[in-house]
């Protein structure tokens, strides 16, 4: 018997499984599960409990691709081989212009020539990868460069620029600067940018076009500044810069016209890199032709010339700490200037290309650029007109043309710099004044004419403080302008007298201060109650405005004792603006009338409660319906002076003394 065949279900003589191993999958466990009796489909697994080891092992792995999502920036997802081809373009145009730019920038910061090609690697990668913006270049820039031997001089009386003492101490000031900005980013305090208004950036930007070109015509032309700019009269200018050098002139005008052709006929093209290696050609041959005498020695060009190493040296400036806190003041002087040059900068391309820039994040990316340069070499750095605007018609389309850019510049200049040497500064200059023209938006101009004369002015002022003045001061200049005119519009609110169009239905309120300028037909005001519509917030700098038309208001018609105030239009209250409006409420009822409020905002009786207003008004002065409040106010004037009144404006009036109905609104 002991042999005979088990022939109960195997299920139930199999012996009890053990548990499963903590490395089983789900799927494992699944396909043991038994089968459904009724359709032999296998039956659904048990759910997994929480606490199981391939439930935690999901969650993490979750949580890994989601903060990787997170990590991704917007601009990746649209990456393709296409935007990849057009930002190494304009990276290495980027890149080719930085060269000339970053030496003379370091010169006028009293630092050797190298320091300024370290300003143009690391930091520039790291603000573009750190940053907000997709086409600003950071780097070495002509305001921040004057801005630093500004501050490094009266900190370092009697020593010398480019000694060891002024690179350690620059290096050291640059260091502070980038922890300010990065505080400034981390603790988002971006919203500042935001102060700097449109019309600002466009004199801002139109007046950096203009210093651009006058910056770049004397190279242009071949001739010292001196002789272009001086007091010599423009045709002894033009003869200097023909009979001076007519090479440069040749160069840079080819080089302008060849690039605002491809510019205008092939814009996909990266016409401003073809244009420069057409101008560098066309100086090589002109270089051949004075070299065998063809030509005079006023054909000669000036080059670029060697370039010193930019390979970035990574070291903790050399300074004692007991001078670290002397640099305080001029690193917060330099974060401002530099922060607010890089926010304009910012919006000013992200005008044109119509990018979205997140401020906090874009002061974030230049303090970690500026910490990058205090350790590499380099010294304050911030975005740069002169190399984010040809990046942008260049072609670029991500941040990585600027990270290209950064890493463009060691090897062009460790692997290209005899060929690099020849590139002829008239070239470089043709390409600046086309970015400097691109720059001057005449329609926009032409817009802001036909829009607002003041705002037009507030441009203008703006521009003139971009050529007279310092760049961060300019913008400064043009935002303050901005926000005075703000406050001078709202400083003055708008307080109308409100009516009827006619007494029978349909009939609605109209302004009858327009009406009246119109020649349209009104109904005389309520001899005891006053409509009066608030258009405007009732701050500190408004309350004088305020007051002194509802004094002109009680003044021109004293018999209108109750006054009704529309507030749906009225945002904001501040604690100067609740007085007045305690002013206004003894004042009515001292005379024997009430003051009253149609539809004020949250925010406003949220204060009107904090201040006690509210109180002493009565919530049952506080009305939502212009109906409501009419069914209230009316049967409280005074009745003698509706039993003679004509007028019986309201549908209410039907039940005052002496009162015929009238229809109801």
């Amino acid at each position: 018997m002991s042999d005979a065949p088990d022939r109960r279900p195997a299920s139930a003589s199999a012996a009890p499984a053990a548990p499963a191993a903590p490395a089983a999958s789900a799927a494992v466990a699944a396909s043991a599960a038994p089968a459904d009796r009724t359709t032999g489909a296998p039956a659904p697994a048990p759910p997994v409990s929480p606490t199981h080891p391939s439930a935690r092992t999901s969650d993490r792995t979750s949580a890994r691709t989601a903060a990787l999502s997170r990590l991704r920036p917007a601009w990746a997802d649209g990456l393709d081989a296409t935007g990849l081809r057009a930002d190494a373009l304009a990276g290495l145009l980027s890149a080719l212009l930085v060269l000339p730019q970053a030496i003379a920038f370091a010169t006028l910061a009293g630092l050797p020539p190298q320091h300024g090609l370290y300003a143009a690697v690391l930091p520039c990668i790291v603000a573009a990868l750190a940053g907000s913006s997709r086409h600003v270049v950071t780097g070495p820039t002509n305001a921040n460069s004057l801005a630093l031997a500004a501050m490094l001089a009266p900190l370092l009386p009697g020593v010398a620029p480019g000694s060891p003492l002024w690179v350690q101490t620059a290096l050291a000031l640059t260091l502070l600067v980038g922890l300010l900005q990065t505080a400034t980013g981390a603790l988002r305090l971006g919203a500042i940018a935001h102060f700097i208004s449109p019309t600002a950036l466009l004199g801002f930007s139109s007046g950096a076009a203009l210093l651009i070109v006058v910056h770049a015509l004397p190279d242009l032309a071949g001739v010292p500044a001196s002789a272009l700019y001086g007091l010599a009269t423009a045709p002894e200018r033009l003869g200097a810069a023909l009979t001076q050098a007519p090479g440069a002139l040749l160069t840079g005008l080819l080089t302008l016209a060849l690039a605002a052709g491809l510019r205008a006929w092939r814009p996909r093209w990266p016409f401003m890199l073809i244009a420069l290696g057409a101008g560098t050609a066309a100086g090589a041959l002109l270089q051949a032709a004075v070299a065998r005498g063809t030509l005079g020695p006023a054909w000669l060009l000036t080059v670029l010339g060697p370039l010193p190493s930019a390979i970035p040296p990574l070291a903790w400036p050399d300074l004692p700490a007991a001078r670290w806190s002397e640099l305080l003041g001029a690193a917060a002087a330099l974060t401002v200037v530099a922060l607010a040059q890089s926010i304009a900068i910012a919006k000013a391309v992200a005008e044109r290309s119509g990018q979205r820039i997140d401020a906090n994040r874009e002061f974030l990316g230049q303090g970690l650029a500026n910490l990058a340069a205090g350790v590499s070499g380099g010294y304050v750095s911030c975005g740069s007109l002169n190399r984010s605007l040809p990046n942008l018609e260049a072609g670029a389309r991500t941040p990585l043309a600027a990270v290209f850019a950064g890493l463009a510049v060691v090897p062009l200049v460790a692997f290209s710099a005899p060929l690099l040497a020849h590139i002829p500064m008239a070239a470089v200059a043709g390409l600046l004044v086309l970015v400097g023209w691109t720059l001057l938006n005449p329609p926009a101009w032409r817009r802001l004419a036909t829009a607002s004369r003041t705002e037009l002015a507030i441009a203008a002022l703006t521009l003139l403080a971009t050529l007279f003045a310092p760049l961060a001061q300019a913008v400064l200049i043009g935002s303050a302008l901005s926000l005075g005119a703000y406050l001078q519009r709202t400083a003055r609110p708008a307080l109308r007298s409100m009516g009827f169009d006619r007494a029978a239905e349909p009939r609605r309120f109209v302004v009858l201060d327009e009406a009246r300028l119109l020649a349209a037909h009104t109904l005389p005001e309520c001899p005891q109650l006053k409509l009066l519509r608030m258009e405007g917030s009732v701050w500190f700098g408004a309350t004088a405005h305020v007051a002194d038309r509802l004094q002109a208001l009680r003044d021109a018609a004293p018999g209108q004792r109750h006054l009704l105030v529309m507030t749906k239009s009225m945002n904001f209250v501040d604690v100067a603006g609740s007085a007045l409006w305690g002013q206004e409420l003894q004042t009515r009822r001292a005379r024997g009338g009430d003051l009253w409020f149609h539809r004020p905002r949250p925010d406003v009786l949220a204060q009107w409660r904090r201040d006690g207003l509210l109180a002493r008004l009565g919530t049952d002065h506080v009305f939502s319906d212009k109906r409501e409040a009419l069914a209230a106010i009316v049967p409280r004037l005074d009745p003698a002076v509706c039993a003679g009144c004509s007028v019986r404006l309201f549908a209410e009036c039907a039940q005052r003394p002496g009162a015929a109905p009238m229809p109801e609104i």
